[in-house]
């Protein structure tokens, strides 16, 4: 999380602003790497993990070969012969470099299911997600440092002098030692500690997808998915970009900066309360609740007469990522086969990995480019694009109340520990 606050923060504005790509340009550095991301979780390292009971060894794998991956992106972006060509060497690059990530997004989504039963997952989820959020606060901060050389050098200095590269291989190459003192987990793996994980928990929750009735449901589920995160998650491509706009917010780096940490300090702090939240209101409703205050972030970004409304905006959107991510990975966990966790995590993860560019490459960036291109001010098409997003968001939303009014987790699925 640290690598992807480092990295992702300001990317967005170095290929608009200092290399010149269009929006939608811009959104193919999230669109394509997440689909040969999708693409290999779901035909290569899903498959080999179900069948090797592989998980902790394709984590480690995952991160180092991204390491290695980052520091050939910025050599081949350095050398090449203009800017637009140094753009498309970034999401080229990424492109290539997810295909290896992705061994670490399939390995961790199938080991806390292996380690930890239905009943934990949901809390288990919102403690990782505040650890993450400290690291991606930290990320943040490095990256509107190095940016700009500290205000000493010119915006994009640290994409194009290699300081963002080399911070992210670093941080990757670190994560893994952590890594090596865990057990590899797979199917047969039975903790003292966590009581209740395994097989039997999860048919005891009632949620296993082994007939055609159970197929159905995770499918809807999925599709649902897709949309409230293709709906929040689109403005992350272009938000420092809007932020930035000298006609609108005419944000610093520093200023954008604090933006995202607001949103980091409010996924913290949520994310140490979502396993009592879960037990208090059930899965469904946390994750209902977790996708209105996703809709109203992006409501308040669109809306926002003054950079004041934007720090509300950015907390909403912290809490609307901790309980959208922690509820619907405990939901999903309750529908799937212990022993096809490989497989069905990485359709999951597809519904999450595809909302960081897929509908900003196709709805998002295309309306932004083209009311730009007939003459409305740029502030006003950002905001168009906003509250495009918001649509989107509010039709997943309502084919998950469908779901959910038909088909109610099990109480044993629904609640987090009590205690």
């Amino acid at each position: 999380m640290f690598r992807r606050g480092i990295f992702y923060t300001f990317l967005g504005v170095y290929l608009r602003s200092y290399l010149g790509m269009s929006v939608t340009e811009t959104t193919l550095f999230e669109t394509l790497p997440m689909i040969l991301n999708i693409l290999f979780q779901t035909f290569v390292w899903g498959r080999i993990t179900d069948r090797l009971q592989l998980r902790r060894s394709l984590i480690v794998a995952g991160e180092l070969l991204a390491s290695v991956g980052h520091l050939a992106l910025w050599y081949l972006h350095a050398r090449s012969p203009d800017p637009r060509a140094a753009g498309w060497a970034i999401i080229w690059g990424l492109t290539v470099i997810e295909i290896f990530w992705s061994m670490s997004n399939i390995g961790w989504s199938a080991f806390i299911s292996d380690a930890y039963g239905p009943a934990e997952r949901n809390a288990i989820q919102g403690k990782l997600a505040s650890v993450g959020g400290a690291g991606r606060m930290l990320g943040i901060v490095i990256g509107g440092l190095l940016y700009d050389g500290m205000g000493k050098a010119y915006p994009g200095w640290g994409f194009q002098a290699g300081g963002i590269f080399f911070a992210s291989a670093a941080a990757m190459c670190v994560s893994v030692i952590p890594l090596l003192f865990i057990p590899e987990g797979g199917v047969g793996f039975r903790p003292e500690e966590a009581p209740g994980a395994g097989a039997e928990a999860d048919a005891r929750a009632g949620g296993r997808a082994s007939g055609p009735g159970e197929l159905r449901v995770f499918a809807v589920f999925l599709v649902a998915m897709l949309l409230i995160n293709s709906g929040t998650n689109s403005l992350a491509t272009f938000k420092a970009q809007y932020l930035d706009l000298p006609e609108g917010f005419a944000a610093s780096a520093r200023t954008i900066s604090l933006v995202m940490d607001v949103e980091s300090g409010s996924l913290i702090l949520v994310g140490f309360f979502l396993g009592a939240l879960g037990g208090a209101m059930g899965i469904p409703a946390l994750l209902v609740a977790g996708t209105l205050a996703g809709a109203a972030s992006l409501l308040l970004y669109a809306l926002a007469p003054s950079i004041g409304l934007i720090y509300l905006a950015s907390a909403f959107k912290g809490l609307s990522d901790g309980c959208v991510s922690s509820s619907s990975y405990a939901y999903a966990s309750t529908l799937i086969p212990p022993e096809k966790r490989g497989r069905y995590f990485a359709a999951y993860n597809a519904t999450f990995m595809l909302s960081w560019g897929t509908s900003a490459t196709l709805v998002t960036g295309p309306l932004i480019d083209g009311l730009v291109r007939a003459g409305r001010p740029a502030a006003f098409a950002y905001r168009a694009g906003i509250l495009s997003s918001v649509a989107i968001m509010l039709l997943g939303l309502g084919l998950l109340g469908l779901l959910l009014r038909t088909r109610p987790a099990r109480r044993g699925a629904a609640a987090g520990p009590s205690a």
